[in-house]
């Protein structure tokens, strides 16, 4: 965990190195449809996601390694006077609750292995809005340099086939002219044949 903390801490106070202010799209495309109650954000960084949540009324809980991301976070998160419940640790290591959120978010974090305790977090009911970067032919122009933290097609929506999924896309974008690839699912902790889906 020290040495993590440390890079990142670095990373953040970096003054070349800032991330987007405004939630993710996929987030803002579904807020009116997904749950009302208790979220979580994985890997919040500097938080644009909890704070997009907890300015729609939701009890949030924020996790991050990096102490530095997490005082940015605040900062914001104060100039809005919004309250987050941040939470520095390692995600490898933190004991997450069972059937407690509505809503997980977890956005451009590599979290294959953490998926199974992430599911038993959810409350019945409770909505994964996932994002992450793919592997890509040609190599896309943004997102991590090393594959190894990359998503295979389709490894994310392998991985979530105990849920329902409603949304699955792999898509490529171009950002400040810089190619992305990028994997999106929005799946629900719910089970059987019959079921009430999102309009869209």
């Amino acid at each position: 965990m020290g040495n993590d903390r440390r890079r990142w801490n670095e990373r953040y106070r970096d003054a070349d190195f800032s991330l987007p202010t405004t939630p993710t799209p996929l987030l803002s495309e579904w807020i009116d449809q997904i749950p009302d109650g208790r979220a979580l954000d994985v890997a919040t960084g500097t938080g644009r996601n909890a704070r997009f949540l907890a300015d729609h009324g939701y009890n949030v809980d924020a996790v991050d390694i990096s102490d530095e991301a997490l005082r940015q976070a605040r900062e914001h998160a104060a100039r809005q006077s919004l309250t987050v419940n941040w939470v520095q640790a390692d995600l490898e290591t933190y004991p997450l609750p069972t059937e407690r959120y509505d809503v997980i978010v977890v956005t451009f974090f590599h979290a294959l292995d953490l998926l199974p305790d992430l599911k038993e977090a959810l409350a019945p009911g409770g909505f994964l809005l996932y994002e992450h970067h793919l592997r890509a032919d040609p190599p896309a122009e943004r997102g991590p340099s090393d594959d190894r933290h990359r998503f295979r097609s389709n490894d994310l929506l392998r991985a979530c086939l105990d849920l329902t999924v409603l949304h699955y896309e792999e898509a490529t974008r171009v950002t400040d002219g810089r190619r992305s690839a990028v994997a999106t699912l929005v799946a629900r902790n719910s089970t059987g044949g019959t079921q009430a889906y999102p309009h869209q």
